[in-house]
């Protein structure tokens, strides 16, 4: 970490619990700073009056709560970026949001920042969001904290208070690994310690914060490090030209020096580099360039450029720490698209080693993670994937995981290691294939997928299609959930966790068969949409097809074949697909089977006759 220099910019981030200040202390810096000019001066008094809290005083919180709803509620909701600079630095001021529902908003202001400052109500003292801010913080690599303790004219002043919070986060952020902690305590709403020395608390001996920010030192690690470029595109105006474009996200590189590729392992001199401002003799960390090199080699959109005497990992799996933002339950077996730097990958989320305990930061055993829990997990991408440790260089250390049917970002992660496969085992390649065994048994292979709610009437129409295709000399195999719950799953119970590894398993035992060469009907009630297209994954193009049995939830209720539904509406089933848990209808089935009771003679016979026209149309 270097010491501030007159010119070096500085990344910092507001963060805290909800309503203690922090854009009450923005506002207030930016005023001691002179950094609101006259315009945004008649707004802020104009909209004082209108939405603010202070009386007849300016509102200073209202410079950052730009939308209507964050200034009906009075808190903030989105990151707001300010820019201001004094003699002594620039500054990039993120504010950011302390209600729990909008902690990934936090996590994503902090990935981008250099230092801390984590705001605590003088009068309500540490809370469980500032604790999970500080740790988010500490895992996002932010070195440097500066605690405020806010609000301290409330609290009439009293040395007690602000020791009694300073030394509890002491306690609590020790082995977090911040480099640098300054407790301050201010006054944000009448400049207490803001950019002044308040002379109410002549027992404060240290700096201002705008103080603390002047002179704060910085990581350079990434500017130091080896030399890293995700590849954003390959440039081919013409013939005569190829350029690698891409931001310089740790190191640098000049003309001369050599280059090569993580993923193919192909080097080449750096020919040119071409800069915002033309020719240039060498690309940093932060710099948007284009690469042109001596010698080609094979390069497209997602390798990671790197210098050959260290390069990053290139492996498939990694264990990381996964900060949760999805208030659908993060559970183990599920996949998601993985984006880890330019680069797009399925990936699983596989072993939840531990819950972190945001109030004693104990690891807690854990099969899964809710909303803004954060967790240790393995993770196994779909293809090797070129990557650092978070600790080596955040850029290419982190990644997002995006829902693979609603595009949300569902969590933000930072590889601790990567994880080594066992090198014994392979992938035994058989001397008969898939195609052979058809053919000896003159059939196609496929995997029929009946999905809907218990008493839909799946098994009854999957039993009946195997009866029709045995007539027709097809050779066949049926899957029924509880027969599988019988034997290969007996030890999975229903919670949504079991039932993520109940479908993977069928699913696997599945496609072995299609591999086998045979027709596999699978009965399950598979609620979720995202297990079902995990499924779908590991079988060929049109291999495999899905069946919606969609009766209604009131005639399942009235048939209810294993008095199920009878013991599930007096609670004593939990997690009951239809009554305490959900049923995700397919979005896109193959077959869409519609139909009310199954007592007619002829229902069956012509839902049965619908599965067999699609598999032999």
């Amino acid at each position: 970490m270097r010491a501030a220099a007159i010119g070096t910019q500085l990344r910092f981030i507001t963060c805290g619990s909800v309503d203690d200040g922090k854009s009450t202390l923005m506002g207030r810096l930016l005023w001691e700073c002179s950094a609101i000019f006259d315009d945004q001066l008649e707004a802020l008094r104009r909209d004082s009056r209108r939405h603010g809290t202070t009386g007849e005083e300016l509102d200073f919180a209202l410079l950052l709560d730009g939308l209507e709803a964050e200034r009906e509620q009075g808190i903030t909701i989105d990151v707001a970026y300010r820019y201001f600079a004094t003699p002594q630095r620039s500054f990039v001021a993120i504010d950011c949001p302390g209600h729990e529902q909008y902690t990934r908003n936090m996590a994503t202001g902090a990935s981008e920042a250099d230092l801390a400052v984590i705001l605590v109500d003088a009068r309500k003292g540490l809370l469980t969001q500032t604790m999970r801010h500080a740790v988010i913080c500490a895992l996002l690599g932010v070195g440097n904290v500066v605690l405020a303790v806010n609000k301290m004219d409330l609290a009439a002043y009293d040395v007690s208070v602000f020791e009694r919070i300073r030394d509890g986060f002491g306690r609590f952020v020790d082995g977090l690994g911040f480099s640098n902690i300054q407790a301050i305590p201010v006054s944000a709403l009448v400049g207490d310690n803001i950019g002044k020395r308040s002379t109410r608390m002549d027992w404060y001996e240290g700096p201002t914060l705008l103080d603390a920010l002047e002179t704060a030192g910085i990581d350079d690690a990434e500017e130091t490090g080896p030399f890293r470029l995700p590849v954003q595109l390959v440039l081919r105006p013409n013939l005569d030209f190829r350029g690698i474009a891409g931001n310089v996200v740790s190191g640098r590189i000049r003309i001369g020096e050599e280059i090569v590729g993580a993923r193919t392992g192909g080097r080449s001199l750096v020919a040119k580099i071409l800069g915002t401002a033309g020719e240039q003799s060498v690309a940093k960390t932060g710099e948007a360039v284009v690469l042109t090199l001596a010698g080609e080699i094979d390069v497209s959109r997602g390798e990671l450029m790197a210098i050959p005497q260290a390069r990053p990992t290139y492996a498939d799996q990694f264990t990381a720490h996964l900060v949760w933002m999805s208030e659908e339950t993060c559970h183990p077996g599920r996949q998601y698209l993985m984006r880890l730097a330019t680069q797009w990958v399925p990936a699983t989320v596989g072993q939840i080693k531990y819950r972190l305990n945001i109030e004693n930061l104990e690891h807690v055993a854990a099969r899964e993670l809710k909303l803004n829990e954060i967790g240790a997990v393995d993770v196994a991408a779909a293809a090797p994937v070129a990557f650092d440790t978070y600790a080596e260089c955040r850029s290419t250390g982190s990644f997002i995981l995006v829902d693979r049917l609603s595009n949300a970002t569902v969590a933000m992660g930072m590889v601790l290691h990567s994880l080594r496969r066992a090198t014994n085992v392979h992938w035994e390649t058989a001397l008969v294939d898939k195609k052979s065994r058809a053919t000896l048994l003159k059939q196609t292979p496929k995997c029929i997928w009946f999905t809907g709610l218990s008493g839909s009437g799946k098994s009854t129409i999957a039993k009946e299609l195997e009866l029709q295709l045995h007539r027709r000399g097809c050779h066949t195999m049926i899957l029924d959930g509880d027969n599988l719950r019988h034997g290969l799953n007996r030890n999975l119970g229903f919670t949504e966790t079991d039932r993520v590894e109940n479908i993977r398993r069928a699913g696997e035992v599945a496609r072995l068969m299609t591999e086998a060469g045979l027709i596999v009907i699978c009965s399950f009630i598979s609620p979720y949409r995202a297990d079902r297209e995990l499924v779908r994954s590991m079988f060929m193009e049109g291999e495999f097809l899905e069946v919606f049995v969609d009766t209604p939830l009131e005639e399942c209720i009235r048939r209810d074949p294993k008095g199920l539904y009878a013991k599930a509406l007096k609670g004593e089933i939990p997690n009951f697909t239809g009554i305490s848990a959900p049923y995700e209808k397919p979005d896109k089935p193959e077959l869409w089977l519609q139909f009310g009771s199954l007592e007619s003679d002829s229902s069956v016979p012509a839902q049965v006759q619908r599965v067999l026209d699609m598999l032999f149309r």
